[in-house]
């Protein structure tokens, strides 16, 4: 079998390479850490302009017509680049709100939470780049909770873990419980009603904490949509924590040829060479890991959770053990200011715990394969 990309998603991969390369150094990127937002708008409209929030909308509807692979594709590239948008939130959230409508699980009712724009108003404005998308998704099943009224609307109580790009979202898929059984909604964010940003680590995205308090929702799905959505959500930021990983790999090794120490690169010595050949064996295995999975959700594989909790495992792990090497191989200019290469480690340490870190699906990947046992099925 061929597990190379093909010709158009290398094309693709190049393209947004290029874009990417010109629009978002990292000094840019450092522009816009350092203001309020943390969004580049110019980046986003130049990525709207290209269609990257349509890339999976169907061609008759305006989109793309492509897959999560090739969302796979571009989140790769701006992990690489560090880009200041909120991509993979805004696809996901639209892929949610299509799937609602595709299902007819939005067809009641369907102003609740989303104001006057309804369901498929917002998803022609997310894939349109004229609105942006967040997921807030929370490790403890009942952090928020929904209930239905008399009048039939859900609203929705608590509050979600810290989100990602959540302070810049127009509309929001929130994971909650219901009877004790997960499902997922979707509300509109209006400019009073967004999370506040928080202070993080990681200036290169807005954070925030998304407290709900009976606010009316629109009801998606039920824990076969949720586990879908998050399966989404955990494959495009594999593929971005991809992208950073091997960002550093380069600077570390092309550190180790610059670096001069006792008359001879840093990059001659044993312990500098065996470290940088398991960053490079930690990065390629996230590759595999992380098209896999992007490959198996995309297509609606049977195993497609699994592979989604399996390359979250694997890129979370190896994600951290090739931050920790380049920042020793580095030394402590990589954790200056001045230098690039902590940029990268804080966002790959947020990346790591988004969405569940390795530990919550080791024990998600245990909960798939005891249900597999019990029903007599072979586990591979």
């Amino acid at each position: 079998m061929d597990f190379e990309l093909s010709g158009d998603q290398v094309a693709l991969r190049d393209a947004a390479a290029s874009l990417l390369d010109d629009a978002c150094s990292t000094v840019r990127v450092r522009e816009v850490a350092a203001t309020d937002r943390h969004l580049d708008d110019a980046l986003w409209a130049a990525m709207a302009e290209q269609g990257w929030p349509a890339v999976e909308r169907s061609p008759e509807d305006g989109g793309l017509g492509l897959g999560l692979v090739e969302v796979a594709v571009l989140s790769e590239q701006l992990g690489r680049h560090l880009a200041p948008v909120p991509y993979a939130g805004t696809v996901v959230v639209h892929g949610a709100l299509a799937s609602a409508i595709s299902a007819g699980a939005a067809e009641a009712d369907t102003q609740a939470g989303l104001g006057d724009t309804g369901v498929g108003g917002w998803a022609e404005r997310l894939s349109s780049g004229d609105a942006t998308g967040a997921v807030a998704w929370s490790r403890a099943p009942d952090a928020v909770r929904a209930r239905r009224d008399a009048d039939g609307t859900w609203r929705l109580t608590g509050r979600s873990d810290p989100v990602v790009d959540g302070p810049l979202a127009d509309v929001l898929v929130v994971f909650a419980e219901t009877e004790g059984a997960p499902a997922i909604f979707a509300l509109a964010t209006p400019d009073g009603a967004r999370p506040g940003t928080e202070p993080a680590m990681d200036r290169t995205r807005a954070l925030g904490w998304l407290e709900l308090d009976a606010r009316p929702a629109l009801w998606l799905g039920d824990d076969r949509a949720a586990a879908a959505v998050l399966d989404r959500a955990v494959a495009a930021l594999c593929a971005e924590m991809l992208g950073a990983a091997d960002v550093v790999l380069a600077m570390t090794v092309q550190y180790a040829k610059d670096r001069v120490q006792f008359g001879r690169p840093i990059g001659s010595f044993q312990a500098v060479k065996h470290r940088c050949a398991d960053m490079l064996v930690d990065v390629e295995g996230m590759r595999s890991a992380a098209y896999y999975a992007a490959w198996a959700v995309g297509a609606g594989d049977p195993d497609a959770s699994a592979a989604a909790s399996a390359a979250k495992v694997w890129c979370s792990d190896a994600a951290r053990r090739v931050m920790a090497s380049g920042l020793q191989v580095h030394g402590g200019i990589g954790f200056t200011w001045e230098h690039d290469l902590h940029l990268f480690l804080k966002r790959s340490q947020l990346d790591q715990v988004t969405f569940g870190d390795a530990a919550h699906h080791r024990e998600r990947i245990a909960r798939t394969l005891r249900a597999r046992v019990e029903a007599g099925l072979p586990v591979l």
